[in-house]
């Protein structure tokens, strides 16, 4: 916290000739005596700093001398804020808005916060999603066991863990950690995860092996799919798989082999395509959608 606070102060300092302890104690939101005890930190640094006394009198940092503003370029002060834009949408925004309020626009800012990338990495649950990541945020830096109700294809589940990551992966949040359960590393949507709650119990850190710590792994894709899709839905293929993703067959349908993780998802995104798409392999999933759409049919009658 401290060093965060140094860093604003000094920052602050670049981008005005003069500030007063009154200004910057009321921005860190501490006591002026704190202030005088960081502007000392700062000078032990090596960061010549001067005070003046009286009216018009403030903080400054040495005529002639200024820190090199180009450790960090414009592209990489751009990426950094569209980082902490998309952070700040699944964060509570005080954090986020300080820090971004450092990088503020002024006569001498570096870079304007008028970046043209826009994340947001919330999806439709925000409600539900901040605070889920803050409490697993608070379990990781605490190393407390988190517990939860996981609802699946199977059915509802209630699992304990030790908490690591929390990733965002693939347009979806998730946890990773050690189930004690299953004794085993496993991955849980956020989405899926519900009556979250923060344990007494704590653990100690497991070092993750090596091949475990590739998430992709977590989520294989190893299931082979084949489609064939009418050339109407072209776009929606390019959208989701990218632009040479089918090949196009004699009779102009399109022709999609990949790798699916989720049969379930994979059969609702399928179902989402009516008539227009039509399943090669694997044969039983074919069948499957058959049946699904027949009592579809029933449904209506």
């Amino acid at each position: 916290m401290k060093l965060d606070r140094l860093l604003g102060i000094l920052t602050i300092l670049l981008k005005n000739d003069r500030v007063t302890a009154p200004q910057l104690a009321e921005k860190f939101e501490v006591t002026r005596r704190t202030i005088g005890r960081d502007i000392d930190t700062l000078c032990q640094a090596g960061i010549p700093i001067v005070t003046h006394q009286g009216g018009g009198g403030g903080i400054s940092i040495a005529d002639g001398y200024k820190l090199d503003k180009s450790i960090l370029t414009t592209d990489e002060l751009s990426s950094i804020i569209a980082a902490l834009k998309g952070i700040g949408s699944v964060s509570e925004k005080s954090h986020v808005e300080r820090t971004l309020d450092k990088l503020s626009t002024n006569k001498d800012t570096v870079v304007s916060l008028r970046e043209p990338i826009v994340i947001d990495l919330a999806s439709n649950y925000k409600g539900s999603l901040t605070p889920k990541i803050k409490l697993i945020k608070q379990a990781i830096l605490g190393q407390r066991l988190i517990e939860f109700d996981y609802y699946y294809e199977k059915g509802q589940t209630h699992r304990r863990i030790e908490p690591y990551f929390v990733i965002f992966q693939w347009t979806s949040w998730y946890v990773f950690g050690f189930c004690l359960e299953r004794r085993d590393w496993r991955m849980f949507k956020l989405a899926r995860l519900w009556d979250l709650q923060l344990c007494e119990e704590t653990y100690t850190q497991r070092e993750i092996p090596s091949e475990r710590r590739d998430f992709n792994a977590h989520l294989p894709d190893d299931k082979k799919l084949v489609v064939l899709f009418e050339p109407s839905v072209k776009y929606q293929l390019i959208e989701t798989y990218g632009f040479n993703c089918f090949t196009e067959t004699e009779g102009g349908r399109l022709r999609l082999e990949i790798g699916y993780t989720s049969r379930e998802y994979t059969i609702s995104w399928l179902l989402g395509f009516g008539k227009k798409a039509k399943v090669i392999e694997p044969t039983d999933m074919g069948d499957e959608i058959k049946s699904i759409a027949e009592n579809i049919i029933q449904n209506y009658k």
